[in-house]
C-alpha cells in the first residue's frame, strides 16, 4: 500500500510517531541513535564501529556512545572481530528487532490516520 502525503502531513506523521514513543516511554533514542539502529537493522551486516562511522560520516566515538545507549536498552550487542581484534562487530538482538517492528507498526498506523 502506498500513501501520498503533503509536507505538512509528513511532519504531522513524524510528530505523532515521536510523541507516541515519548508518551509510551518505549525509547529515548536521539535521531542520530535511531538512524544508527535503523542502519544496523536495514542494511546488510556485518556492521562495525568503523564502518558505521564512515557510512554515517561521524566519528567512531559518536558511534560508540550511541551503541552504549542501545546496548543498555538491549537493542544491539558488540563483540570483537576474531579475525581482526581491532574491529568491533555490532550484532542485532531480538529486543532491537522487536522495538523496530513495533516502531514500523506505529508508523503505518499513524500514517493511515494522517492520510485519511
Amino acid at each position: 500500500m502506498s500513501i501520498s502525503l503533503r509536507p505538512a502531513q509528513a511532519l504531522t506523521l513524524w510528530h505523532r510517531v515521536l510523541t507516541g514513543l515519548v508518551l509510551d516511554g518505549q525509547s529515548d533514542l536521539t535521531v542520530r541513535q535511531l538512524t544508527i539502529l535503523l542502519t544496523i537493522y536495514l542494511e546488510q551486516p556485518p556492521h562495525t564501529v568503523r564502518g558505521l562511522a564512515t557510512r554515517l560520516n561521524v566519528t567512531k566515538p559518536v558511534i560508540t556512545r550511541a551503541l552504549d545507549t542501545m546496548g543498555h536498552k538491549g537493542f544491539v550487542t558488540r563483540r570483537r572481530d576474531p579475525q581482526d581484534r581491532r574491529n568491533v562487530i555490532i550484532q542485532r538482538t531480538v529486543g532491537g528487532a522487536l522495538f523496530l517492528e513495533q516502531l514500523g507498526d506505529r508508523i503505518v498506523s499513524e500514517g493511515e490516520a494522517v492520510a485519511s
